[in-house]
């Protein structure tokens, strides 16, 4: 028997991506576990679809975003970035589908919950900071430590880390690539909240179970205008920021960064 609503639709089925309704509830969970959920060209794609189907699902209020397995997302795949670092020209696709994962993300005007159970790195990170309200494993650590692979900040991370903790601190990381405890990131605002591992879904669940109990409309119109700056603000940086990024993927820097990083990698 067909249990749906008649405002619901089928969940889209993904290769890399789990989609999961519960009530008025969509959890997004990346679902690459034996890679820690590294972004490979597979993901990278389907994880713009399955925000934009999020984004009209007349059937969910509340999307929450996790990770399979012990991470939420470590980044970018290394044999992916290895293959971008040597056929460059794959990369103007993702490019594009950077931007789009970004605005729709922005787009969303139902919350945005993040479950992050493990560490977020890089797009990763992005993906993560970019949700409204982020739940974090005091055991993760999260960082975008594009610099590290010669590679510019250009998929995000220079629009949402000054927007989380003013300039001076995003300067500060996104310069160096540091990697951030998440005890320490809560205690400076980047995240939310940094709890046990034990008590990370009764944590996420209670905040969804109050959103979902509340004055949705009210709720999703106030998300909408606390993104509105933000939105500029992402408008104004992406075209730039992915152009540079883009420059920097076809530099030898990033090509020699990529072949030390596979050389520690094999040892």
């Amino acid at each position: 028997m067909n249990t749906l609503s008649r405002h619901e639709t089928i969940l889209p089925r993904f290769e890399t991506i789990l989609l999961e309704r519960r009530a008025r509830l969509l959890t997004l969970t990346l679902n690459r576990p034996e890679a820690m959920n590294a972004v490979n060209l597979a993901l990278h794609d389907e994880l713009l679809a399955a925000l934009l189907f999020a984004s009209g699902d007349a059937g969910s209020d509340v999307l929450v975003i996790t990770g399979a397995g012990r991470a939420f997302s470590a980044g970018g795949d290394i044999a992916h970035i290895a293959h971008n670092a040597a056929h460059p020209e794959g990369f103007d696709h993702e490019a594009e589908v950077a931007k789009d994962i970004v605005y729709t993300l922005l787009d969303i005007d139902k919350v945005v919950v993040c479950r992050m159970n493990g560490h977020a790195v890089g797009l990763g990170a992005t993906l993560a900071l970019l949700c409204d309200v982020i739940f974090a494993a005091d055991t993760a650590k999260i960082g975008d430590p594009h610099v590290g692979l010669g590679l510019v900040a250009g998929d995000g991370g220079a629009v949402v880390w000054a927007a989380r903790i003013g300039l001076a601190r995003a300067k500060e990381f996104l310069l160096t690539g540091e990697l951030l405890t998440a005890p320490r990131a809560a205690s400076m605002g980047l995240i939310n909240h940094a709890l046990p591992l034990a008590e990370l879904d009764g944590a996420v669940d209670a905040f969804c179970a109050k959103l979902l109990g509340g004055a949705i409309g009210a709720i999703r119109a106030t998300k909408v205008l606390t993104n509105m700056e933000m939105k500029r603000i992402a408008h104004t940086v992406m075209e730039a920021g992915i152009a540079a990024e883009s420059l920097s993927v076809r530099s030898a820097e990033h090509r020699a960064a990529v072949t030390a990083l596979q050389a520690r990698l094999s040892r």
